[in-house]
């Protein structure tokens, strides 16, 4: 597991985009090969997006070949709501850059069978032989997507209802009023996540500072989630220094002294 330790949120943003971006380019996707991309929502992947934008906009990149999976969306909300992840993508990101709608997946919080949804969310990423690359963020409590403190470390996307605290933490996007926040939401599993060739953990701020000590320096623990990334072949995990607040000296010092080393 790497973990690259960066000054401030912007320019996490920029590392991962480039990231993102070098990894798109070095794969050198076709129509019948495409790069499959998984994808979060909230503020802490904004900047990465608006850095994706500037980097296409400038011909850097493009995106005519990726495809995309997002991580999870609220059941009950329609994609035209504004709280909705099929409204934010295409807000923040989607409707600015050259990508096909039909490679955009996005979990309908409108089913009516929610099995069959996961089940065929599932089938899809399958059928294009996984995702390339993963990013994702972390909750304050170490969960991942929506794979709430306890969650199976083999489960697939399902149906979870979400824990008080994730509830609390989303509520800013809703007026901050947790009667407006959906309690239950559709959501790739952990176990899909760490199928994922790569994995990128994004974290920011030192409200995630606990999160991210749990993740890299306790034992693997269903407590934390994001804690079996310490299994992936090649996971990474960007924060700022906001979120190495309660990480030990010598941890960061051996991830500082490292990574400046590439």
């Amino acid at each position: 597991m790497r973990v690259i330790i960066k000054n401030d949120s912007n320019d996490c943003s920029t590392w991962v985009a480039g990231y993102i971006a070098y990894s798109i380019k070095k794969a050198k996707p076709s129509a019948k090969k495409p790069f499959v991309l998984g994808l979060p929502t909230g503020s802490t992947p904004l900047g990465v997006y608006k850095e994706l934008i500037k980097l296409y906009q400038n011909k850097k990149i493009s995106f005519e070949h990726v495809v995309t999976f997002n991580m999870d969306e609220y059941v009950g909300l329609s994609p035209e709501d504004k709280n909705s992840y099929h409204y934010f993508m295409h807000e923040n990101f989607f409707k600015f850059i050259n990508i096909n709608p039909k490679n955009i997946y996005i979990l309908n919080g409108l089913t009516k069978d929610y099995a069959k949804e996961c089940e065929d969310y599932e089938k899809a990423i399958k059928a294009y032989g996984g995702i390339d690359l993963m990013l994702g963020g972390i909750g304050s409590d170490g969960h991942i997507a929506f794979n709430e403190p306890f969650s199976s470390f083999a489960s697939r996307t399902r149906i979870k209802t979400l824990a008080p605290s994730t509830i609390k933490d989303n509520s800013r996007f809703f007026d901050n009023d947790i009667s407006k926040v959906p309690t239950q939401a559709l959501t790739i599993g952990i176990g899909t996540i760490m199928d994922s060739k790569e994995v990128i953990i994004m974290a920011t701020g030192e409200n995630k500072a606990e999160a991210i000590r749990a993740t890299i320096e306790e034992p693997i623990n269903h407590k934390c989630p994001a804690s079996i990334l310490q299994t992936h072949r090649y996971g990474i995990i960007v924060c700022d220094e906001g979120a190495i607040k309660k990480l030990s000296s010598p941890t960061i010092q051996y991830f500082k002294g490292t990574e400046n080393r590439l």
